[in-house]
């Protein structure tokens, strides 16, 4: 397994770990075979773990209404790069109706329920920021 040596009071040591199982390590000292058992709870891995102090707040989303009006919003900043549905179009749940561009990725935005595009408040080429109404679906 793993070779160390240790200088303890001027004195050398030569230890290789040969097995090591549960809290317990055989090793050789200088040709003497040893069984050592650990104090403290063997780490199995080396990624460390991210504990927080205190739970961080999460954005309550708004339930949507079922029936009426429904609102598409803009998730993050971008431009707009193509529109894919017109007014008075059906529109199915998960439908793509526009692609939006930000941080040099296209990323469709789908329709958030069934229904008939109202109106589409944005332009291919428009400038739009985080919470931006873009689609009205009715």
């Amino acid at each position: 397994m793993k070779k160390f040596k240790f200088t303890i009071r001027g004195n050398e040591y030569e230890v290789q770990v040969n097995s090591f199982e549960d809290n317990i390590a055989e090793i050789d000292v200088n040709g003497s075979i040893y069984h050592v058992e650990l104090a403290e709870e063997v780490k199995t891995t080396k990624t460390p773990k991210l504990v927080r102090s205190k739970p961080v707040p999460t954005k309550e989303e708004k339930p949507k209404p079922a029936s009426g009006l429904n609102k598409v919003e803009a998730p993050l900043p971008g431009t707009i790069f193509k529109i894919i549905a017109k007014e008075g179009d059906d529109v199915k749940k998960g439908q793509t109706i526009l692609i939006l561009e930000a941080m040099k990725m296209e990323n469709n935005i789908m329709a958030e329920k069934d229904g008939i595009v109202n109106k589409i408040l944005v332009s291919e080429g428009d400038s739009v920021l985080q919470g931006d109404i873009l689609v009205e679906i009715e």
